[in-house]
């Protein structure tokens, strides 16, 4: 059994982190959250306000996910044009020149670079425009400058919805995160949130002398207990 007795809340227009080991569990909660995953035998998903989740999220894989065939702006309006609507060009053009591609909407994914695609993956992500935003690790395979920049575009992009982001990266999580879980166990249970202080971006080298971090790093058993 991968969960018993899991509550998680997440409270609405903050960023939630969750962290843990490897094949603890969050990446199968996030795609119960996203409807991806098999129908939970038991317990539910809810939001507040009495409101079903399935057509409020969006989802953002770790991997880009960009169709090789389509252009940028053809990726970004795919969602629309899957479900039958006209896309709306105008949003799918001002996203792209938000994250830096507006010169580059033509393309096809092959002739970006990594960054681009993740920036582009974003875009495509936030042209849902759904309340509830899951990230499975969007920015992992991006190197340091780079993910840095990305996880500063985010908390722009994203400042006032209700955000879980997966990853594996305290840093990440310290930055962007209003609250942080950590996950442990078999079966998975949460720990008590850590609640940072500032808002989102945090400086990255603030965040690596902080008492939060040291305590983070503690919760994930690097370095002695919490």
């Amino acid at each position: 059994m991968l969960f018993e007795d899991l509550e998680l809340h997440l409270l609405g227009g903050l960023t939630t982190c969750l962290l843990g080991p490897s094949g603890v569990g969050k990446s199968s909660l996030l795609r119960l959250l996203a409807g991806l995953g098999p129908t939970p035998t038991a317990g539910s998903l809810s939001c507040d306000d009495g409101r079903p989740l399935a057509g409020r999220t969006a989802y953002m894989d770790q991997r880009d996910l960009l169709l090789p065939w389509l252009s940028g702006h053809d990726n970004v309006t795919l969602g629309a044009r899957l479900r039958g609507e006209t896309p709306d060009r105008a949003r799918a053009d001002e996203l792209l020149a938000r994250v830096g591609l507006g010169d580059r909407h033509q393309d096809r994914p092959a002739t970006l670079s990594g960054g681009m695609r993740q920036r582009l993956a974003l875009a495509r992500t936030l042209m849902e425009d759904r309340p509830i935003v899951l990230m499975d690790e969007p920015f992992s395979s991006l190197d340091v400058l780079t993910r840095l920049l990305l996880q500063d575009l985010a908390a722009e992009l994203l400042a006032e919805r209700t955000v879980l982001l997966v990853t594996h990266d305290p840093m990440e999580a310290l930055r962007l995160g209003h609250r942080i879980f950590v996950m442990s166990g078999s079966p998975a249970l949460l720990g008590a949130p850590l609640e940072p202080a500032g808002a989102p971006p945090r400086d990255a080298a603030q965040v690596s002398r902080s008492d939060a971090y040291r305590d983070l790093l503690a919760r994930l058993g690097v370095g002695g207990s919490p």
